[in-house]
């Protein structure tokens, strides 16, 4: 389809000193950039190369001026070329994640500060175990963490003792599971003490008390703990140490630690039903169980907070303790956001009725719009001020989630998502590090000595604390420049997910138009409005009430909107994604309002065997999707291409 030029209305013009500045962040569309990368790639590599001459200038070269002429030297150089020519042509059938054509999943083009940190640091290969390995980006990881931290509202100031941790991850996946496995270690710790009956710290009277402490008074425990511990005589503390040690659920493991406290059982983990499916592995992972998960109904696809609370009444009658409540920033499906703050006071209600937990953030998608609602110096923006410039964004609804993030107890961002930066890198974020030592390992070949009091030095050795063991430093390297180069507020990073914001507003109010244009020929609605930068958009031709031939319909229009290898990739005009609307967790009343809309009948939902109805799936992260240097909207583009597609393909039934 030949792009042509239009209007893209005053509305969606950004101001151009906005556009020059992200014009210099990316490779580009077109790899505008590439003068830009090859000469800072080139820079750094002759900077390594310097930089191995001159480690001691005094030993001779290994490797002879002479060598390469060999016959076998040459054989290899040949060797190892036809493997990366045939490996550089392979990988042209890639996704292109760089182009404004590219709206399905949650990928687009990479910073280059990013891209370029890590690859200046690949070949001094850093292994952010430990300070032994990696003495500089593992300091970076650490400062990355409270980088993310003061961008969510914690505490990220080292010198405080009640200062946020973080660290780096392969993805939002292991970051989940490291927020499960610091809340149970938290919530179990207290248990320990009192079963090991020191004598003189203010402990809770039961086991129950202490599985149930408010995540603050659990925190405030441990360092109680600790200081005690660091007053007390040597022998005196190796005796106590060794007594709690004893006590702890990761000692005892699960099953010996639940029946030698048989008042309790084992937690739920409450999550909304439209959580990342990481969950259900990070329960099992634990040992938890996937039947511990319980996923509670929606409203809106935003979590039900008054079924929350109802679920928390039940736990507290039927004495079943409740690890977490997970809410989530950014649904993966429809990128909403969940009532943050409400989940919050749920737990305060809970905690004063003696039913404490903690309340993670799943923000591994919308983590990075938060950088809209800070300013320079930290603090919140008004809702007005940043409502400025877009036509509904954000929600009171949304901007009042945000600013509760500082209340949570732990949070999971993904860099590698709207962080624009290479996979993988995730990120764990608790709101206190006091609890972190819980998760401290012993490893005499590694970490040497006791934990210093210095914050940075404590952090060092990393691996302690995290569930890997080696990790690369150069994505570290990559989210720490990045984030330097544009710190996380609005002024700098922000103007990123502002961008995908005004895409994502101009894409919703071009479907609609979209459905008015169309309404003859087939019924289309977004069924959520969008929180973020994800946008839904269902479809069903029109006479049709049957669910599964509206889905069959939309996965024939997405066949021409999906990666196939087995085709060049330039026949491809756009690139999309599904998702599916499911009854189970959309309720009655949803249900019927989004299938009345488009003309189906829930009966026929029988008649599918997937019992779900399949729609198209919009992510909208590419900063070039309204074009201002060309007069271009991709949106417009992609809404003429999906109507011809809607056309064809109910001109052949």
């Amino acid at each position: 389809m030949p792009m042509r030029a239009i209007d893209i209305g005053h509305d969606q013009d950004l101001s151009a000193g906005r556009n020059r500045l992200l014009d210099a962040c990316f490779l580009g569309p077109y790899g505008e950039n590439d003068a830009l990368l090859e000469k800072l790639v080139v820079e750094f590599l002759r900077d390594h190369v310097y930089w191995r001459r001159n480690f001691h200038p005094e030993d001779p070269p290994a490797i002879s001026t002479a060598a390469a002429q060999h016959p076998e030297y040459l054989a290899f150089e040949a060797r190892m070329r036809r493997e990366l020519h045939q490996l550089s042509a392979a990988l042209k059938k890639s996704v292109p994640f760089h182009s404004p054509r590219y709206i399905g999943h949650m990928a687009s083009d990479l910073l280059l500060p990013g891209l370029v940190a890590q690859i200046l640091t690949l070949p001094y290969n850093p292994n952010n175990v430990s300070e032994d390995a990696a003495p500089v980006t593992v300091d970076l990881e650490v400062k990355v963490g409270l980088q993310l931290a003061g961008m969510i509202g914690y505490t990220n100031d080292p010198q405080r003792h009640d200062c946020a941790f973080g660290h780096l991850t392969s993805g939002g996946t292991l970051a989940n599971y490291q927020a499960l496995r610091l809340a149970l270690a938290q919530k179990a710790f207290p248990v320990a003490l009192v079963a090991a009956g020191l004598p003189d710290l203010e402990l809770p009277d039961d086991a129950w008390s202490a599985f149930n402490l408010h995540p603050h008074a659990a925190t405030a425990l441990v360092d109680a703990w600790q200081q005690w511990l660091a007053q007390a005589a040597p022998p005196d503390r190796r005796r106590w140490q060794a007594r709690v040690r004893d006590e702890r659920i990761e000692q005892r493991g699960l099953a010996d630690f639940f029946a030698t406290h048989a008042s309790l059982k084992v937690p739920k983990v409450l999550a909304p039903v439209t959580a990342h499916y990481s969950w259900s592995k990070g329960c099992k992972l634990l040992g938890l169980g996937r039947s511990q998960l319980e996923m509670l109904p929606e409203r809106g696809m935003r979590i039900d907070v008054d079924v929350l609370d109802e679920a928390l009444d039940r736990c507290r009658r039927e004495r079943q303790p409740v690890l977490m409540a997970v809410a989530v920033m950014g649904t993966t499906e429809y990128g909403t956001i969940d009532p943050i703050d409400a989940v919050v006071a749920a737990r305060e209600r809970s905690s004063a009725r003696g039913l404490g937990f903690a309340v993670h953030v799943d923000a591994a998608w919308g983590g990075y719009l938060a950088t809209l609602f800070r300013n320079e110096d930290g603090s919140l923006r008004p809702r007005e001020e940043i409502a400025e410039g877009f036509s509904t964004f954000p929600s009171p609804a949304v901007h009042a989630a945000i600013d509760a993030l500082g209340d949570t107890d732990s949070v999971t961002i993904d860099p590698h998502k709207l962080g624009y930066l290479p996979y993988g890198a995730g990120a764990f974020i608790c709101r206190d590090h006091r609890t972190v030592a819980l998760l401290a390992e012993e490893a005499d070949y590694v970490f040497h000595g006791e934990a210093p009091k210095d914050y940075m030095r404590r952090y060092r050795n990393l691996g302690q604390f995290i569930p890997e063991g080696s990790k690369s430093g150069a994505a570290a390297a990559g989210v720490y420049v990045t984030h330097k180069v544009l710190p996380l507020d609005h002024a700098h990073f922000g103007l990123l997910p502002a961008q995908t914001i005004h895409s994502a507003e101009a894409f919703h109010a071009r479907a609609l138009r979209f459905a008015d244009e169309l309404q003859g020929v087939v019924h289309a609605i977004v069924p959520f409005a969008p929180d973020s930068n994800l946008v839904c958009f269902a479809l069903n031709p029109v006479g049709n009430r049957c669910v599964a031939t509206a889905s069959e319909f939309v996965r024939r229009l997405h066949d021409e909107l999906r990666s196939d290898p087995a085709r060049p990739l330039q026949v491809k005009q756009f690139f999309g994604s599904v998702t599916t609307l499911r009854p189970d967790v959309l309720g009655e009343t949803e249900t019927r309002r989004i299938f009345d809309a488009i003309g189906l009948d829930a009966t026929t939902l029988a008649e599918d065997a997937g019992d779900r109805l399949v729609i198209l799936r919009h992510t909208l992260m590419n900063p070039y999707l309204i074009d201002q240097e060309n007069g271009i909207s991709y949106i417009d583009c992609y809404f003429e291409h999906l109507g011809a597609r809607v056309r064809a393909l109910l001109a052949t039934e």
